[in-house]
């Protein structure tokens, strides 16, 4: 195995759920950072803006700032102001701090996060409208996993079926800016400065489609799955390549084993 020299982790389900730390992975994080192996925080997290989720991480009691986490959020505004969009945002309002920046008015293109407070027929169906009013108008998802691990550890439904249903009513393809796709990761490794070697880049996650699917697996970047969070049973013969750990604590002893070596 190429030798591991940076890392991307997940957050929800990875290292936390909801305000619920999985056990040892403070410390586990603390002797990655020590280490100096360069790693990111690489989430699909969208319901609270980046600086809401980093005071939550320390709240927690983790040790990070700004530039420790990537989200899709961020990738998400990255794509916006590239394409010039104007956005009718699907956002919970802890998210939309993100995009303050961003102007709303006369929305030409919808963008939809993980709002469960905002998935109801009539902000579905304004979406729906102004999708319909123009082929141009582009559908972003910000990423589209199917459920996620809730705050009681039971999965919940994730912002993907919602994105799918307007694509089935609009006949319209969404683009998504998150994981799993590869201009994500790309942006992510960019970010630790791996981007020319993401086969010593590893990602630990616990979703086997979004964190360790598609771009990672297209990157070659090496795919550690975590048994938290969404993690079900023989998910990891649903993507072969993968290894698996019970925990993030277990996968980061393993990279810095590999370091002693």
């Amino acid at each position: 195995m190429t030798a591991i020299k940076g890392v991307l982790i997940d957050l929800s389900g990875t290292v936390h759920i909801d305000s619920k730390v999985i056990p040892g992975a403070i410390d586990a994080i603390r002797r990655l950072r020590a280490s100096r192996i360069p790693f990111k925080f690489a989430t699909n997290t969208t319901k609270v803006s980046s600086s809401k989720l980093v005071r939550k991480l320390i709240h927690l009691g983790f040790e990070v700032d700004a530039k420790d986490v990537f989200t899709s959020l961020s990738a998400c505004k990255d794509m916006i102001q590239t394409r010039q969009l104007r956005p009718l945002l699907l956002m919970e309002d802890a998210a939309l701090e993100e995009f303050k920046e961003i102007e709303t008015s006369d929305p030409n293109a919808v963008v939809i996060g993980l709002a469960p407070s905002k998935f109801n027929y009539e902000n579905l169906n304004e979406a729906f409208r102004l999708l319909s009013s123009d082929a141009n108008v582009p559908l972003i998802a910000v990423h589209k996993a199917k459920y996620f691990a809730d705050n009681d550890e039971k999965l919940s439904l994730g912002p993907g079926g919602f994105v799918q249903a307007l694509e089935y009513a609009t006949g319209t393809t969404a683009t998504v800016a998150g994981k799993p796709t590869k201009d994500f990761f790309r942006l992510a490794l960019k970010q630790i400065h791996m981007e020319d070697k993401p086969e010593q880049v590893a990602m630990i996650g616990d979703d086997v489609q979004n964190d360790l699917g598609e771009g990672a697996e297209q990157l070659g970047m090496q795919r550690f799955l975590v048994k938290t969070g969404k993690y079900r049973e023989n998910d990891e013969k649903k993507n072969p390549g993968v290894k698996v750990f019970s925990s993030v604590v277990e996968a980061i002893d393993y990279i810095l084993e590999q370091q002693d070596s």
